[in-house]
């Protein structure tokens, strides 16, 4: 991570009040919550205060076992700043981020539109072809036009060879994804897919190194004219099984970390490049993951992560802390970016 700023050193000011929020509707509910214990650990163990905030599967927020009940323009339970740990729809999606913007609360993370384009796989996509990011083929289906025209459907699909793969727009951590080898086994991937959203992707398959990239965003004092965000030194995935799925995300030995990846320099600095590009480009703040995927010297844009996992396997903080930003003061800056882009929001005339 490149800077004529030190982004290593930790930030400056009075302890935080924090209010981690984690859990939510989504399937990926108990990610978040490992997600949200390891944010909180870190958070204490750079003298910042806590405030578990958990939303239940059925949409409750609740602290210290109570129900919650928020006005709006009142804050959340007086805290600093909201970190909303938060991964896939209900969350992740602009929902959470347009409550607490009517809460009036500094809140982690991109705001309202970017979280909403970045969770749509076909949205992002669009956005990335507008401004000449380079990524793998792509259609995006809706669960009724399929119903409605599943032939004329299929045979736009073909157009994008096999293999290919098939998930469902608005989740993460490859929930529902499924590689299609046979053209006959299309109708059933959907189907899955359409389980889970209203809305899928198809994709063709990339070869090449899973390569990840983390975005850090700048305090206002430190910019000096550069850069609003910073790309860490990008990692190398590495999986035993055919792609980068569920299990291998998340469960202990599924997958291995390698930084820096093992691709040429140039690779690397195009990684680099285009990880800002499209954190910018989609309105993005504070961070992000940017997955990739890495041939040769031949670079595509997967997807962006607005709120990558905290989980002790997660690798965006192993990105950060690899590029010189340790666990403890990569959580102290992302609450002041939030607590900065706030201030600065609040004095503009509405």
């Amino acid at each position: 991570m490149s800077s004529e700023t030190d982004t290593a050193s930790p930030a400056t000011g009075e302890a935080l009040t924090v209010a981690v929020l984690a859990g939510g509707r989504s399937s990926e509910h108990d990610v978040s919550l490992s997600s949200g214990a390891a944010v909180s650990d870190g958070l204490r163990a750079g003298g910042h205060e806590v405030v578990w905030v958990e939303i239940g599967r059925d949409g409750v927020w609740r602290s210290e076992e109570r129900a919650l009940s928020v006005i709006p323009g009142a804050g959340l339970l007086g805290v600093d700043v909201v970190f909303p740990v938060l991964h896939g729809p209900f969350g992740e999606d602009g929902t959470v981020q347009g409550l607490l913007e009517m809460l009036d609360v500094a809140y982690v993370g991109a705001g309202v539109a970017a979280s909403a384009v970045c969770l749509d796989k076909v949205l992002f996509k669009d956005l990335m072809s507008a401004v000449g990011v380079p990524q793998v083929d792509y259609r995006g289906v809706a669960a009724e036009r399929f119903a409605r025209a599943r032939e004329h459907v299929l045979a736009e699909l073909a157009q994008l060879g096999l293999p290919v793969f098939v998930k469902p727009a608005h989740l993460g951590s490859s929930v529902g994804i499924v590689k299609v080898s046979a053209h006959g086994q299309l109708d059933g991937a959907l189907e899955q897919a359409f389980l889970h959203d209203e809305l899928a992707i198809v994709e063709s398959m990339a070869l090449g190194t899973e390569v990840e990239c983390g975005v850090l965003g700048v305090l206002d004092g430190e910019r000096g004219g550069g850069e609003a965000a910073l790309a860490s030194t990008p990692g190398e995935i590495v999986f035993a099984g055919e792609f980068y799925d569920f299990g291998a995300k998340y469960a202990q030995g599924g997958m291995a970390l390698e930084i820096p990846a093992r691709i040429s320099t140039a690779a690397r600095e195009q990684v680099e490049r285009l990880a800002v590009t499209a954190f910018l480009a989609a309105g993005c703040e504070g961070l992000a993951r940017v997955d990739f995927f890495v041939d040769g010297e031949r670079v595509l844009v997967n997807e962006l992560n607005t709120m990558p996992g905290f989980t002790p396997t997660s690798v965006y903080a192993k990105l950060l802390d690899a590029s010189g930003v340790a666990y403890p003061v990569l959580l102290e800056r992302l609450c002041r970016l939030g607590i900065e882009r706030h201030e600065r929001r609040r004095a503009y005339r509405y």
